[in-house]
């Protein structure tokens, strides 16, 4: 298991919550209500011409782990944007940057791992 920095002691999923929200979000129809499926138009500027088939909607199961996982994103981000270590002196002027060192750890574990 890999940590997070900044700070130390917070521990990182090796799976991360966002990873799993957008695996459900994948395998789910494209309209949460039952909708017929259609056909864009192909427009003078627009040379793609988009389909989509039939959506039988989402199950209560589908809906309520989607909920789920949205609103528990929703709690973690909140929770990292309002934790006390943005307001350490040693981030004066460089909590945007250290946000954003943060937002791409993963992807430095993942070179590391490579």
């Amino acid at each position: 298991m890999w940590r997070c920095s900044p700070p130390r002691a917070w521990r990182c999923p090796r799976r991360s919550r966002r990873a799993e929200y957008e695996a459900l979000c994948r395998t789910l129809p494209w309209s949460v209500t039952p909708e017929p499926g259609w056909t864009s138009e192909k427009y003078v500027l627009n040379y793609r011409v988009v389909s989509f088939p039939d959506s039988p909607g989402y199950t209560a199961e589908q809906l309520a782990e989607e909920k789920r996982l949205r609103q528990r994103l929703l709690a973690l981000s909140i929770a990292v944007s309002t934790h006390p270590y943005w307001e350490t002196s040693t981030l004066q002027g460089k909590v945007v940057d250290a946000r954003m060192a943060l937002k791409h750890v993963h992807e430095r574990a993942e070179d590391e791992a490579a």
